[in-house]
C-alpha cells in the first residue's frame, strides 16, 4: 500500500473535520450569541474546548461510520473512494457555508461516501444507511421541533408569575451551561464521524485490524482539528441561525441548546445513531419559536434550509462519484 495515499487520505479527512468545525461551531453557540448570553469568540472558546472534550467520551458513532455504511473497501481504489468521500463532504460543506445555508457536514459525509462507493463499485449497506443515517434524518428533526416546543411551553408555564427581567438575566446565565452542552454533544457526534473515515483507511492500508479500537493519535487528531475549526467561527450560518429564522430571547435559546444537546448525547449513546447537529438544533429553534405564535418563525427561511437539508446527501454523493472517477483517470 502506497504510504503516501494513506497520508494524503488522512490529510484530507483531518481537513474535513476542520470545515466541519467551522461550518458547524453556529450549532453550538448561535443562540447564546444572539442573545447576548456570550461574547462571539468567548462562545467559539468555549465551544473548542468542549468540542475537544466531547470527541473523547464514545465510540459508538465512529463505529458505524467505519463499519455500518459501506464494505470497507481494499488496496489503492479502496484509498481512492474514501479520498473521493472525502472531497465530495469538503466541496459541499464549502458550498453551503458561503451561502450561510445551515446543512449537514455529517450528511454531506455520509452521501460522500455512498457517492464514491457506488462509483467504485463497493458494497453499500444500504440497511445501515437506511437505519442509521436516513431514520435519523427525518426522525431527528420532528424530535427536536416537538421537544423544543414542549420545553419551551414548559418554561413558559414555570415562569409565568416571575420578574420578566430576572428571569432573562437568570436564563442568560444558564445559556452559558446549554451552550457548553451543545458545544460536547458537537464534539462527541460529529469529531467520531472522521475517526470513522480514518480508521477505514488505516484498515486499506494494513495498519489497522477490522474491529481494532481507535488508537488515541486519532482520537486526538480529529479532537483537535474539530475544535480549530470551530474557533475559527462560522459567522454566515450563525446570522442565519441566530437571527434570521426568529429573533430569540435568553429563555428560548436556553430552551432550543438543552433541547438539542439532549437529543445528541441520546442518539450517541443509546441508539450509536450519527444524528445532524444541524438539523436538531435548526428544528430545536422552530419549535421553540412556536410557542411565541407560529408566524413569529420565518418559515421562508426555514423551507430554505429544509431543502439544503435533503438535497446535501445527494449533492455531496454526486461531487464524490465525479471525484472518484477523476481520481481513477489519474491515479488508479
Amino acid at each position: 500500500m502506497d504510504n503516501l495515499a494513506l497520508v494524503v487520505t488522512i490529510g484530507v479527512a483531518l481537513f474535513f473535520t476542520y470545515t466541519n468545525g467551522f461550518h458547524d461551531s453556529a450549532n453550538a453557540i448561535a443562540t447564546s450569541v444572539s442573545t447576548r448570553a456570550l461574547t462571539p469568540r468567548a462562545a467559539l472558546a468555549m465551544a473548542a474546548v468542549m468540542n475537544l472534550a466531547g470527541a473523547f467520551m464514545g465510540s459508538g458513532v465512529a463505529k458505524t461510520v467505519s463499519e455500518g455504511l459501506i464494505q470497507t473497501p481494499t488496496g489503492s481504489k479502496g484509498m481512492g473512494i474514501l479520498f473521493a468521500a472525502l472531497v465530495g463532504a469538503i466541496v459541499w460543506n464549502l458550498i453551503t457555508w458561503y451561502f450561510g445555508l445551515p446543512s449537514s457536514s455529517s450528511h454531506a459525509l455520509f452521501g460522500g461516501m455512498v457517492g464514491a462507493a457506488l462509483a467504485g463499485g463497493t458494497t453499500v449497506y444500504w440497511q445501515g444507511v437506511l437505519e442509521k443515517v436516513v431514520l435519523p434524518m427525518f426522525i431527528s428533526p420532528v424530535v427536536g421541533l416537538l421537544a423544543g416546543y414542549l420545553v419551551m411551553t414548559a418554561i413558559m408555564w414555570l415562569f409565568r408569575n416571575a420578574n420578566p427581567h430576572k428571569t432573562k438575566r437568570g436564563f442568560r446565565i444558564a445559556q452559558t451551561v446549554s451552550a457548553a452542552g451543545m458545544a460536547l454533544g458537537h464534539g462527541l457526534q460529529d469529531a467520531q464521524k472522521t475517526m470513522g473515515i480514518v480508521v477505514m483507511a488505516l484498515v486499506i492500508a494494513d495498519v489497522e485490524d477490522y474491529g481494532d479500537p481507535i488508537p488515541v493519535w486519532v482520537k486526538v487528531a480529529c479532537a483537535v482539528m474539530l475544535s480549530l475549526g470551530t474557533y475559527a467561527g462560522g459567522w454566515r450560518i450563525m446570522r442565519t441561525l441566530g437571527r434570521k429564522i426568529i429573533e430569540l430571547d435568553p429563555p428560548q435559546g436556553f430552551a432550543a441548546e438543552a433541547t438539542g444537546a439532549t437529543i445528541m448525547f441520546t442518539s450517541a449513546f443509546l441508539f450509536r445513531a450519527p444524528i445532524s447537529t444541524t438539523h436538531v438544533i435548526t428544528s430545536a429553534i422552530m419549535g421553540v419559536g412556536a410557542t411565541k405564535r407560529v408566524n413569529a418563525v420565518r418559515w421562508g427561511v426555514a423551507k430554505n434550509i429544509i431543502l439544503g437539508w435533503f438535497i446535501t446527501m445527494p449533492a455531496a454523493a454526486l461531487v464524490a462519484a465525479a471525484s472518484y472517477g477523476i481520481v481513477q483517470l489519474v491515479f488508479l
